[in-house]
């Protein structure tokens, strides 16, 4: 059985990390090089660097932030926001990402996945999609989730797939910051309609809601922000938790 993943996510502005809810009201949790530090001492199995209004404010993802944090890790560094480019993915590579994230730009220009794919491999390509419960499926928003696109969730991730992504970020607009529990329904239907890792997003609030999403919701990995970055829960407590559900995990 393959371990599932536990991934912390520092979500940037300004060169520190911030954290909302439903994508709004976005609050200070701390410098992105000590959290990283911190989870790479704690055990987490990767990290995400987000840059929450890169692409708002068309830029890329600030280099500086990238190099610091891949100083203090030894683990995967995933790196999203303002990838817009080639020359952008190869900026956040060279500062020490192993891999990128596309969400918008994949959206606008979906062969961005393909040449990415081509140029680092696809285990370095990672397509973001934010989705959000809409005229009775799960619809595909854009532009740190201020755009409505109507496209279905489950249609771009395979569409995501067949050009080249190595795995599916998936975050769930509904969920996220609201501590809530993870969507497992949106999570499965991703994750049992593509062949590559699928990371679930958004609503995590308590170890149980791990359970649930690796189970029920049948995600490969697991990503969270706030319950780790304000000191709520351990990583290390989280794995052993996992662990005595009989869900393998790396300690």
């Amino acid at each position: 059985m393959l371990s599932k993943r536990i991934i912390a996510c520092l979500d940037v502005r300004d060169g520190k990390v911030v954290k909302g809810t439903n994508f709004e009201g976005l609050r200070d949790a701390g410098d992105p090089a000590e959290l990283a530090a911190r989870y790479n001492r704690d055990g987490i199995d990767e990290i995400v660097i987000l840059d929450v209004t890169a692409t708002l404010e068309a830029r890329q993802a600030r280099a500086h932030t990238i190099h610091a944090v891949a100083r203090e890790i030894f683990l995967p560094l995933c790196v999203g926001g303002g990838i817009r480019t080639e020359a952008d993915a190869a900026a956040a590579i060279e500062a020490g990402a192993d891999k990128v994230s596309l969400n918008t730009a994949a959206l606008h220009d979906p062969s961005l996945i393909t040449r990415l794919a081509a140029r680092y491999g696809s285990q370095a390509v990672i397509v973001a999609i934010d989705a959000k419960r809409q005229n009775g499926r799960f619809e595909v928003y854009a532009r740190s989730g201020t755009d409505h696109t109507t496209r279905d969730a489950v249609e771009w991730a395979r569409e995501a797939t067949g050009r080249g992504a190595g795995e599916i970020l998936l975050t769930s607009i509904d969920r996220d910051g609201t501590r809530s529990g993870f969507d497992c329904e949106l999570t499965a239907a991703v994750s049992n309609s593509v062949p590559i890792p699928v990371i679930a997003s958004g609503g995590a609030g308590t170890f149980e809601h791990f359970s649930e999403v690796f189970t029920a919701g049948q995600a490969d990995a697991a990503l969270a922000a706030s319950i780790f970055h304000f000191n709520e829960k351990s990583v290390s407590e989280l794995k052993y938790h996992l662990r005595s559900r009989d869900i393998a995990v790396r300690l």
